[in-house]
């Protein structure tokens, strides 16, 4: 009798409820900017052996990107923002990808999210960071969708560079958290 109670319990079905993460999917996009309604997005991730703070602390830190990502230059925080670091509503001014940008931070959760919107008249782009807590430390996701005519060219001559930017820009960061932690 007790081998086929234990048994049926394999039979059962068991859900144990998971604590709800944010993806993505999850984010509220500007209109135009989701990437089902882009014209251009990818989506990169990586996982860090750092606190979410660890890395959200390094990421804010606009006017520093230069000294260890070679895809920013020339990045100024504007208005009354006292700098280096990122805000609320912050403005920056900055290079990349051989293009000037004015971007504006439209979402500001600590530790959890960041990001911004950048437009010109060649090209709009919405950029996203979300930090998701782990046992280990943090998966960082960098997500960006673009619009306008650029975007075209961009998809033909050079599809993959934005990529790869992005893939690079989480390595550096990893690599530059972890080793603040290993010196600490």
């Amino acid at each position: 009798m007790k081998i086929i109670f234990i048994g049926l319990l394999f039979l059962v079905p068991w859900s144990i409820p998971q604590a709800h993460t944010q993806s993505i999917s999850d984010l509220n996009w500007p209109a135009g900017f989701s990437p089902e309604e882009s014209s251009f997005y990818v989506e990169n991730q990586i996982e860090i052996q750092a606190s979410p703070e660890q890395v959200w602390n390094e990421l804010i830190q606009a006017e520093t990107w230069s000294n260890w990502y070679y895809g920013a230059s020339e990045v100024n925080l504007l208005d009354d923002n006292p700098g280096p670091a990122l805000m609320p509503n912050s403005k920056f001014s900055w290079k990349t990808m051989g293009l000037e940008f004015i971007s504006e931070v439209r979402e500001f959760q600590p530790n959890t999210q960041l990001s911004w919107i950048s437009s010109k008249k060649s090209i709009q782009g919405y950029h996203v960071w979300l930090i998701i807590p782990t046992e280990t430390g943090c998966r960082v996701i960098t997500a960006e969708s673009q619009n306008g005519w650029l975007t075209v060219m961009e998809k033909l001559f050079q599809p993959k560079k934005l990529y790869q930017q992005h893939e690079d820009w989480l390595y550096l960061l990893k690599t530059r958290v972890e080793q603040k932690i290993i010196q600490n």
